[in-house]
């Protein structure tokens, strides 16, 4: 059956999100999970827009082997220059260029003319093509364009040598039926159109990407851009697990397949909202936690009589368990790791027995453990693979009739216990007052958060902030039965996300 090739950007254009940002070894943690998922391409960064993009580049081209890995650069020398350099050591690199194409961004931002763009995107093609042989290109907001300069740039750029030739719905404008009739006119009036690859790359500013990319697909496009949880620039872009489930679900209608192995989209789904410090509403296609949920009496009797009667989906194709293990305090570490691999998760045997002693002191407070409170330890354990500072003791005083005060102590990277205390308008901002006393970084706090993992009054709260440094966003996240203890953690691990940046900043400098 023809195959569809899975392009996941997550790493490039899913952190341009607002408030998203991932270092290097982030990155390269996503990037295994998607080489786990199946995708055919990693869109990995854009090398020349920092040096951290490049070097998170340059590491997953080195560690991550089977998929392509795909370094996006603008049309100029320099950028595929380093494009090349960041992704040469990949088994499969790529290299993608792009450079705008509609008459919008032509007058009004890049201000030259369409044969001045033309002859740029072939000199660009044909410059990444000297490096090697699998370049991609886009003609950017291609959606607003006019179609017959669309069918002579891509014309151009398959002479140039491009191997895959990318139509991007940049600002997410177009309707499915009018996405439809470009896709078939690029088959029918580019010449040399069957000497690539057609994509396609949908945002969702009108909640129309998936449909655009579904639509592209039947009129003859192969390979569909997306990122994980559907996170990107504005609205986002086109969901890698609502296309990838429509065409497994409906393979009748669609007639083509992918090489994904969908039970792993769940774990996947949850390690991007983890690391990006971007929650999964409720009730989001596919994923989200009501996804799988009934609570109509009506829906609910059909259910247990018969799944099929209201669910499309085997809540076990995407990976959500089907069984459940009930773990408390008396179960062993052969049980926990059992139930950790049932959910997707493979950890170190020091990141195990890290996660286990957790699971073991939250047994303590919880007469029963559930799959979101272990989803949660081994959040926390990735959390904390990048520590700089450790949080070691936090105790505050507060009430309605006292100065709320806290006192901290932390572990610095040369091991040295840090303590300090300080007064706040609650215990929260005290907590972060004296951290910030001992840690002594200049930051605002941006976003607060806070939300139950799961139900009942022993539940584990959990906090996601994001500080801003120097103009940059950077996100935390911080979990634990006391709300205060999870408001320190997740300050914490924002800080430590902060201080590495600025670390390996000054690494590169230097």
């Amino acid at each position: 059956m023809d195959k569809v090739i899975i392009f996941d950007t997550t790493l490039r254009d899913g952190e341009q999100a607002a408030g998203a940002s991932l270092n290097a070894q982030e990155k390269l943690e996503i990037a295994r999970q998607l080489d786990r998922l199946g995708v055919d391409v990693i869109e990995a960064g854009f090398p020349a827009s920092s040096p951290g993009d490049f070097e998170a580049v340059r590491l997953i081209a080195q560690e991550v082997r089977r998929p392509i890995i795909c370094a996006l650069a603008s049309a100029n020398t320099e950028a595929v220059d380093r494009a090349w350099e960041s992704s040469k050591g990949a088994a499969h690199p790529r290299i993608h260029v792009f450079l705008s194409a509609s008459d919008i961004q032509l007058s009004y931002q890049l201000k030259k003319s369409r044969d001045e763009i033309l002859s740029m995107s072939r000199e660009m093609v044909a410059h990444a093509k000297s490096y090697l042989d699998d370049v991609e290109f886009s003609p950017m907001d291609a959606t607003r364009a006019e179609p017959a300069y669309i069918y002579q740039i891509l014309e151009a750029v398959i002479d140039a040598g491009a191997t895959t030739v990318n139509i991007p719905d940049t600002v997410g404008y177009i309707t499915p039926p009018e996405f439809r009739d470009l896709i078939k006119g690029i088959l029918t009036q580019v010449p040399n159109i069957r000497k690539a690859v057609l994509s396609v790359h949908c945002h969702n500013d009108l909640g129309l990407a998936a449909a655009n990319s579904l639509e592209a697909i039947i009129a003859g496009a192969r390979q569909i851009e997306c990122t994980v949880n559907g996170i990107g620039e504005r609205a986002g872009n086109a969901s890698l697990e609502e296309i990838v489930m429509a065409l497994k679900t409906r393979q009748d209608f669609f007639g083509v397949t992918t090489r994904i192995n969908t039970t792993q989209v769940y774990r996947t789904s949850r390690l991007v909202s983890e690391l990006t410090g971007f929650s999964i509403q409720a009730n989001k296609a596919i994923i989200g936690e009501n996804a799988f949920r009934h609570q109509s009496g009506i829906h609910q009797d059909g259910v247990l009589k018969k799944a099929i009667t209201y669910e499309i989906m085997d809540p076990r194709s995407i990976g959500i368990p089907s069984s459940t293990l009930v773990l408390s305090k008396l179960s062993g570490r052969h049980a926990f790791k059992e139930r950790l691999a049932e959910l997707g998760y493979t950890l170190s045997e020091e990141a195990l027995n890290h996660a286990f002693q957790g699971f073991k002191d939250l047994a303590d407070k919880k007469r029963e453990i559930t799959d979101r409170d272990i989803q949660s330890l081994v959040a926390e354990e990735l959390r904390t693979t990048t520590e700089l500072y450790h949080l070691d003791h936090v105790e505050v005083s507060c009430g309605d009739h006292s100065l709320p005060t806290a006192t901290v102590r932390l572990i610095s990277p040369d091991g040295q216990g840090l303590a300090d205390a300080a007064l706040g308008t609650g215990p929260v901002d005290a907590v972060y007052e004296a951290i910030n006393r001992i840690v002594g970084i200049p930051n605002k706090l941006t976003e607060f958060t806070i939300k139950s993992i799961t139900e009942g009054i022993d539940a584990i709260g959990e906090v996601l902030i994001r500080i801003e440094s120097d103009g940059i966003t950077y996100t935390g996240r911080g979990a634990a039965t006391d709300i205060i203890v999870a408001s320190a953690k997740a300050y914490m691990n924002a800080l430590n996300r902060l201080l590495a940046a600025k670390r390996d900043s000054s690494d590169v400098k230097t």
